[in-house]
C-alpha cells in the first residue's frame, strides 16, 4: 500500500497529496487511525480523507484499513508461523518444478512492480562521483549488501561496507559531510539496529535508498528512494532471490551508465592485480621473517 501510494502521488490533489504523505510518514500506523485522525495528522478535513483512500481503489474507510491490516500481520511474519502457513512443498521429483515456478513469479512480479523513475534515480545517486556511498544490510540481508558494496568498489571510488559494530555505525555517521548516500537492505524481519542507523544516517543528511521487501521496512519513513521486491519462496523461509536480481540490475545500470569511467577504473584494479600475482614476494616473507 505504501508503494502504491508513492507510485500515485502525482495523480492526487494538493489536498489529497497532504494525505499520502500524513500516512507515509508515520506508515502503517497513521491509516489505522480513524478518519478524523488522519486528517487532522495531514491538516484536511475528513472527506478528503475519503476522496483520497477512493482515488487508491477502495470502497471505503474500513475497505482500505482492512487490506492495511492485512498488510501488517503479512509483514509480522516469521519463519516458525509461516510453517503453518505455508503450504506442503512437493515431494521428490516434483520439488524442482514447483521452485522454478515459484522463483520465475517472484521475479516477474518484482520486476512488474519496481518503479522505474525510483530504479533510475538510485542509479544517479550511485553514480554520483561527489557522493560517498555506504552499503549496509540486516541479519541476512548483509550478503546482498556486500555483493553490492564489493561490484560498486571496482566500479567507483568512496564506496564502503558498514559492519553491524555499534561503534562503527556511530562514527561513520558522526563523520558524514557533503550530503553521502546510504543504501540499505532490510527484509521482513526487519533489523531495529539497521533501522535506527538508517535514521541517524538521514538525521546527519545523507540520502537514504531504500532496498525492501513489499511491505516495506520502517526505514522507508525515511527513505528518499525505495526499491521493492517479492520475497515468497517454496519453503517458510523468505527468499531474497528476488532481492538479488535487484542488486544485479543496479551493478549492470550503474556499469552501464558510468561507461568509460567505471572501464578505466576496472582497468587499472585488474593489471594491478595481475602484476601482484605474478612478481616474487618480498625477500623478507621469502625468508620468513616476521
Amino acid at each position: 500500500m505504501a508503494s502504491h501510494t508513492r507510485e500515485s502521488l502525482a495523480t492526487f490533489s494538493d489536498s489529497e497529496r497532504k494525505v499520502a504523505r500524513a500516512l507515509l510518514a508515520a506508515y502503517p500506523v497513521a491509516g489505522l487511525e480513524t478518519v478524523a485522525q488522519l486528517a487532522a495528522r495531514a491538516g484536511v478535513s475528513p472527506p478528503t480523507v475519503v476522496r483520497f483512500v477512493a482515488r487508491l481503489g477502495y470502497s471505503g474507510y474500513p475497505a482500505f484499513q482492512e487490506a492495511l491490516r492485512h498488510e501488517v500481520n503479512e509483514g509480522m511474519g516469521s519463519p516458525l508461523r509461516q510453517y503453518g502457513d505455508h503450504p506442503a512443498a512437493p515431494d521428490n521429483d516434483d520439488l524442482l518444478p514447483y521452485a522454478a515456478s515459484t522463483f520465475v513469479e517472484t521475479l516477474r512480479a518484482t520486476f512488474n512492480e519496481l518503479p522505474p523513475a525510483e530504479f533510475a534515480r538510485t542509479v544517479e545517486l550511485l553514480c554520483d562521483a561527489k557522493r560517498s556511498v555506504y552499503v549496509v544490510g540486516g541479519r541476512f540481508s548483509r550478503v546482498l549488501a556486500d555483493y553490492l558494496t564489493s561490484h560498486l568498489k571496482l566500479l567507483r571510488p568512496g564506496v564502503s561496507m558498514v559492519t553491524d559494530d555499534e561503534l562503527e555505525r556511530l562514527a561513520v555517521g558522526a563523520d558524514v559531510a557533503r550530503g553521502p548516500v546510504l543504501v540499505a537492505l532490510d527484509y521482513r524481519r526487519y533489523d531495529v539496529d539497521t533501522v535506527r542507523f538508517a535514521q541517524w544516517m538521514d538525521e546527519r543528511g545523507a540520502t537514504v535508498v531504500l532496498l525492501t521487501d513489499q511491505w516495506l521496512s520502517p526505514i522507508s519513513r525515511v527513505a528518499k528512494v525505495v526499491l521493492p521486491s517479492r520475497v515468497e519462496a517454496p519453503s517458510p523461509f523468505d527468499s531474497l532471490v528476488p532481492a538479488m536480481a535487484v542488486v544485479e540490475s543496479l551493478v549492470a545500470a550503474v556499469s552501464a551508465q558510468l561507461g568509460e569511467r567505471g572501464r578505466s577504473r576496472l582497468e587499472l584494479i585488474e593489471d594491478t592485480r595481475q602484476r601482484w600475482g605474478s612478481a616474487p614476494a618480498p625477500d623478507r616473507y621469502e625468508r620468513g621473517s616476521r
